[in-house]
């Protein structure tokens, strides 16, 4: 007879299964149905994934009622078989699972990603309906997972503390922030949830294994409560009109092992998992002694302050001389340096202007922000191009993404631009809002990349949006994206082309990690006179190197990077990325004009370091024309 679960994770890491809704979208079920309704109405598809993640190595199912709730299936006109849906799905895995394994009834925010109006007398029902609906059918404990909300949690945690005794697992979807979205730190909130009752804590979805890792490794170890960890295949990437997840089952199996070390006694996967990625992390996990839990599990530490520095500039508007070569001018002539600098997710701009001065020192000739690249909140790349050029007198490069704004927005913000004398961009498609911090939110996409690049050359013409003249033309220089860590380089230059008959007057490339791919770049771009910058960002450590590889769509390193980075962090992996950084440079300045490189995590000093390269290499330090106001 097999152990109850609260003894079962204290003598062993137990493996939970993988992602149903993805691995079902995978099988060909399409999205905009009720994955729930098929307890009822395919209960062979349902019982025939619980079966593969158990032939994988699973010991815990999951019940396939993750939004089986009157809310959620309401959408589906199905609001009066919460009952019937719940039950049907507990016996599906139940009678899958057999006697030695165990069965827990899963229940989904009813917020969700993005909050919606609901009372708490209305949530408390719908919680109350599904409770009482998984307890009845007799699972071996209760899952809530993907909740946002500390509060929205302790709701749910609470109805079943009503109804029950049995084991609950509360696993939240954070960033790597480590906040609820109602402003909880994780230890606060793992503190409130252990008063309540909870027996596991963790997180599952919205990150990938790093993401969820480096909130981990924020929390006061040793842990003296079990964890659960069910992270994503990495981020999603949206390929031939499908969603696709990079992360390999070696890499999540690796990343296992780090957890369980970390104090995790259940793991499993979820969004992009499959029953390959669940074998290999029971294989890693097989044999493995966790260590002893303590007998009653301590609370985590009970409300930080947070202190926010704001940071206040002077607005001041000011207009390039127009005697000032572009950066297309420049490359023509001679090796031109791009320099990418992350705006802060925070208010404070310190560091941000700290390392603008220092690559404005090392010779950069342009300073390129993202637009809340990987969907992710940052300060406005807007105003801190105006800081950048104003304060420190390098030249802005400013990202825009079709992601935020729609054509009214895109229209006004380009008008802004020119306005503030920022005449260089880079147009490009921005990654899903439901990929970033804010998931609820909405990915707008009024455009596409080409479009923009035309409708921003239309504004040089003279000519709005909307087809309606202007007073005066604007000078915009426009960039396109271009990713060559793809499988067939060719279709990706196909693309590429269409970019610059829409107007692109140069190209920016994704991070390259292969000199002999940068070979193989120019060969396939020869026929083009629009100057390419290539991209080159050095790791800054081994996990560094294999989350970009594993978890972040269009970044590939090979093997031998990779294997020079493995287990390097601190100062010695920062060293190391900067050798091979270099590598690449020497390559790609054989090759090109254009070097464009990205700074990672703020570490200014090796990019700084790499553009005094360039120029020592070049043989000369060029004379920047560039001016502030």
């Amino acid at each position: 007879m097999k152990a109850d679960l609260r003894t079962a994770w204290k003598k062993e890491v137990l493996v939970g299964d993988g992602a149903m809704g993805t691995f079902l979208y995978q099988l060909g079920f399409p999205v905009g149905i009720s994955y729930e309704e098929l307890n009822l109405t395919s209960p062979e598809v349902i019982a025939d994934v619980h079966r593969r993640y158990l032939q994988a190595g699973a010991r815990v199912l999951e019940t396939n009622t993750y939004s089986a709730n009157a809310y959620k299936l309401g959408k589906f006109g199905l609001e009066s078989k919460v009952d019937e849906i719940n039950r049907a799905g507990v016996r599906i895995a139940r009678q899958t699972a057999g006697p030695d394994n165990y069965v827990v009834g899963a229940m989904g925010s009813i917020y969700g990603a993005k909050r919606i109006n609901i009372t708490n007398q209305e949530l408390k029902r719908n919680f109350d309906q599904q409770i009482t609906a998984l307890l009845a059918e007799g699972v071996d404990g209760m899952l809530l997972e993907t909740f946002y909300e500390l509060e929205e949690m302790r709701t749910a945690l609470r109805c079943i503390r009503a109804y029950s005794d049995l084991p609950v697992i509360c696993q939240f979807a954070v960033d790597q922030v480590g906040m609820t979205r109602d402003g909880y730190s994780i230890k606060e909130a793992f503190a409130f949830l252990l008063g309540e009752g909870a027996d596991v804590l963790g997180f599952n979805c919205h990150s990938g294994p790093q993401g969820i890792m480096s909130v981990v490794e924020s929390l006061d170890q040793p842990l003296d409560v079990p964890l659960s960890i069910f992270p994503n295949a990495g981020l999603a990437d949206y390929v031939e009109g499908r969603y696709v997840y990079g992360a390999g089952p070696e890499y999540m199996a690796e990343c296992a092992v780090s957890f369980a070390d970390r104090g995790a006694r259940l793991i499993g996967g979820c969004c992009g998992t499959t029953p390959e990625h669940i074998a290999a992390i029971a294989a890693a996990l097989q044999g493995y002694v966790p260590a002893v839990l303590p007998e009653k599990p301590g609370a985590a530490t009970i409300r930080q302050s947070v202190s926010v520095n704001a940071h206040e500039a002077e607005d001041q508007a000011a207009g390039a001389p127009p005697q000032e070569p572009t950066i297309v001018d420049l490359v023509k002539q001679r090796h031109t340096v791009i320099v990418e600098l992350d705006p802060p997710r925070d208010l404070d701009i310190t560091k941000f202007m700290e390392g603008a001065r220092a690559l404005k020192a090392a010779g950069a000739d342009a300073l390129t922000m993202a637009d809340n690249s990987l969907a992710v909140t940052r300060m406005s790349n807007m105003a801190l191009g105006h800081l950048v050029r104003s304060e420190v007198g390098v030249r802005p490069l400013i990202h825009i993404a079709c992601r935020d704004r729609n054509s009214i927005g895109t229209q006004s913000h380009m008008m802004g631009f020119d306005a503030l004398g920022i005449d260089h961009v880079l147009a490009v498609t921005g990654d899903p809002a439901r990929f970033g911090d804010l998931p609820g939110s909405s990915s707008v996409y009024d455009m596409t990349s080409f479009e923009i690049i035309r409708m921003i050359k239309q504004l040089n013409d003279g000519v709005a949006f909307s087809g309606k003249p202007l007073k005066q033309k604007a000078k915009f220089v426009v960039g396109a994206a271009f990713n060559p860590n793809v499988k067939h380089l060719n279709k990706a230059v196909e693309r590429l082309e269409k970019k610059i008959a829409a107007g692109a007057d140069y190209i920016m490339t994704q991070p390259v990690y292969d000199i002999e791919l940068i070979a193989e770049i120019k060969r396939q771009t020869a026929h083009l006179e629009t100057p390419i910058f290539i991209g080159i960002m050095p790791l800054a450590s081994g996990r560094n190197a294999e989350y970009l590889h594993n978890e972040v769509p269009g970044i590939q390193l090979s093997d031998a990077v990779r294997s020079r980075m493995s287990g390097l962090q601190g100062p010695e992996g920062r060293a190391m990325g900067v050798a091979i950084a270099r590598e690449l440079v020497d390559a790609a300045m054989d090759h090109f004009n254009g070097i464009y490189l990205m700074t990672p995590f703020m570490f200014y000093e090796m990019t700084a370091e790499l553009t005094s390269y360039i120029w020592e290499k070049s043989g000369h330090r060029p004379s920047h024309l560039f001016r502030s106001t």
